[in-house]
């Protein structure tokens, strides 16, 4: 057995195996690339319109949308500000259990939209792409072990993609469409898989650095040239057996003044749960709405206010930058509209490549011996 029919031999035992799940994953990513502007269209009070009084403070939010659901405590709710242009929205868990997200003009304080994510159509679509539905530790192994192999299946079909003579060059760059369907679909296969491979193997790596953070541990590491930056982690911790004054104003409130000050360009303000006052309160800043790249980072004492640490995006090392983009990488939404199309374009062929490969390899088994079908073409 030569090395390439070796290579073949694993490329196709690895599809086999993980072709189902890298089929749902790619596919559910698809759908989950343009999950904003969808929703922007279908969705009511997303945008509201900007005005020159200023926003209300999160308390006020907060209250407003905790009215009809008496019992949760404010401590435990997320408040986002996405923009100018944009409603704000509270984010919690219900007496029921439910995770409810309640959007709100954050100029008047008007609910727009409440919204069961249990039930919402891309929290489900997120889901699947992320766990299939499984409890997270099978999620880890299932999900996670098929993304490898389908790392080490991109590597291995770039191997037999590669032509043997110059000749066969220009046919391994296009699809012969005047052939017969099981042309077509070798093309597709590899043809399509060629072109795609650099921007799947970016979705595959960036998918794996959220289920292995350790994994992306190590490239920050490499990216910062093996230094270490301890100072960046947002670890602030306090002491709980010390007295502290109690702030003036409702934290949440002061939090966003105090963020605001500090990042007055920012567009997006995500405000962390108070919690119970054992733990410090965070806050994240972002330059862009929906864009999660750019941001800086706080720790605030739960129970004064004071600001405990600050990390901004201008003073973090090349490792943190590269961690912070990682998202945003994913969905390809940090090259705008035409980084997201890509990574659409990139998934759905990443779902195509499992199903033409098996269509391959289901012909290749049925395959009529060359005397079988002179044969029938006598018939």
């Amino acid at each position: 057995m030569t090395f390439k029919q070796a290579v073949g031999k694993l490329h196709l035992w690895l599809g086999l195996a993980s072709g189902l799940v890298v089929f749902i994953i790619s596919l559910t990513g698809a759908i989950f690339v343009f999950q904003d502007e969808i929703r922007d269209v279908v969705e009511p009070g997303r945008k509201v319109e900007a005005q020159t009084a200023p926003m209300l403070l999160p308390s006020r939010l907060q209250s407003i949308a905790l009215a009809k659901h008496p019992g949760v405590p404010a401590s435990t709710t997320w408040t986002t500000y996405f923009g100018p242009e944009r409603a704000a929205t509270v984010f919690f868990t219900d007496s029921a259990q439910r995770p409810i997200m309640v959007s709100l003009n954050p100029y008047t304080g008007q609910i727009l939209n409440e919204q069961n994510l249990q039930r919402h159509f891309f929290s489900i679509v997120q889901a699947i792409h992320m766990t299939l539905l499984l409890p997270e530790p099978v999620a880890g192994w299932v999900v996670g072990g098929s993304v490898i192999i389908f790392v080490v299946m991109l590597l291995t079909g770039l191997v037999l993609w590669w032509p043997k003579r110059q000749q066969e060059r220009k046919q391994r760059f296009t699809i012969k469409w005047g052939a017969r369907w099981r042309r077509i679909n070798y093309d597709l296969h590899n043809v399509l898989g060629f072109y795609a491979a650099s921007i799947a193997l970016l979705l595959a790596l960036t998918g794996l650095f959220m289920i292995y953070p350790k994994m992306l541990d190590a490239v920050m590491l490499v990216a910062n040239g093996g230094r270490s930056y301890p100072q960046e982690k947002l670890d602030a911790k306090i002491d709980t057996l010390q007295t502290v004054p109690r702030a003036a104003q409702p934290l949440p409130d002061l939090i966003y003044r105090t963020v605001r000050q500090r990042s007055p360009r920012a567009e997006m303000v995500l405000i962390g749960p108070a919690g119970d006052g054992k733990a410090p309160a965070y806050c994240w800043v972002y330059g862009k709405a929906l864009h999660y790249y750019h941001r800086d980072e706080y720790a605030f004492h739960p129970q004064s206010g004071q600001l405990l640490q600050a990390l901004f995006h201008d003073t973090k090392s090349a490792g943190t930058r590269l961690s912070d983009m990682n998202y945003d990488l994913h969905t390809g939404q940090i090259l705008g509209l035409g980084g997201k199309i890509v990574a659409f374009l990139g998934s759905l062929i990443a779902a195509s490549l499992p199903v033409t490969g098996t269509v391959l390899w289901w012909g290749r088994r049925h395959k009529k011996p060359k005397k079988q079908k002179a044969r029938a073409v006598a018939a």
